[in-house]
């Protein structure tokens, strides 16, 4: 069996069953009071890993990260409710042994681990053994130290939430290029040739240069051009903001019931 530095090692690994499936996380390693032995360990199961079952430590043991023990993942699942409150009393430890098909004796032990070094006890270290010498000192569950009512449990399924990260999402800026035509009017000077009659208003004009000459008369012309100037505008603010969106999912789990039933001759309950 390893021992309890080991064992301490293992909390918060997988534990799995015979066939390699994962039951739940290793939790505490509870051990025998008189011996000081590691003799079980917890693990969370269930929803969110909310029920804390008891598995022997006997035969458990370290396969690379993971811890395997001898019983089918059901069984574990369906080992009697005990509080994990550090200490296991001897009828909690007995609904726990019979529940996983080991032998049980309360003994010297308070965990029902007999005595080390009692006769008869060689190669014995699992709880449960007997003591030839001293017998059995346990009790009937039914005698007089019990009331005369018999209580009636079951379980109840509670269902929470948790946050995971489901996704993320980011805002990526980038440069796209496309042709943009627009229309421009434009100007641009023309000759026009005006022809007027000799008169006595303009005559003085018409007879102030030579009378038969040759001559030139230049006259500019002009016209526009598109000019094409390109500046960056600011246009809008992009940002993400987040929604909380509620929806409904169904959640399944199995719970257990205890019914009583009475046996004999007894009165029918009119009520």
């Amino acid at each position: 069996m390893p021992d309890v530095d080991e064992m301490h090692h293992w909390r918060d690994h997988d534990l799995i069953d015979r066939n390699g499936d994962k039951i739940g996380t290793i939790g505490d390693i509870y051990l025998d009071e008189q011996t000081g032995r590691p003799e079980w360990l917890t693990v969370k199961t269930g929803l969110f890993g909310s029920r804390v079952s008891f598995v022997p430590t006997a035969e458990a043991r370290a396969e690379g990260d993971d811890v395997r023990v001898p019983y089918e993942k059901s069984q574990v699942k369906d080992s009697p409710n005990v509080d994990a409150d550090g200490a296991l009393s001897q009828s909690e430890e007995r609904r726990l042994y019979e529940h996983y098909g080991l032998d049980y004796s309360e003994s010297a032990s308070d965990t029902g681990l007999a005595r080390e070094g009692s006769p008869g006890l060689e190669g014995v270290t699992g709880a449960g053994a007997e003591v030839p010498d001293r017998g059995t000192v346990g009790r009937d569950v039914s005698g007089p130290e019990t009331d005369d009512a018999m209580t009636r449990s079951e379980e109840e399924l509670r269902v929470g939430t948790t946050r995971r990260e489901a996704g993320r999402a980011r805002l990526r800026k980038y440069v796209v290029t496309e042709n943009v035509t627009q229309t421009v009017p434009v100007q641009r000077e023309e000759i026009r040739v005006e022809r007027e009659p000799v008169t006595d208003a303009n005559v003085d004009q018409a007879l102030g240069g030579p009378e038969i000459s040759e001559e030139e008369h230049e006259v500019t012309l002009h016209a526009e051009e598109p000019v094409v100037e390109k500046r960056t505008v600011p246009k809008e603010r992009v940002r993400m903001d987040r929604d909380v969106v509620t929806d409904e999912e169904t959640v399944s789990e199995e719970v257990r019931k205890e019914r009583i039933e009475t046996e004999g001759d007894v009165a029918r309950d009119r009520r």
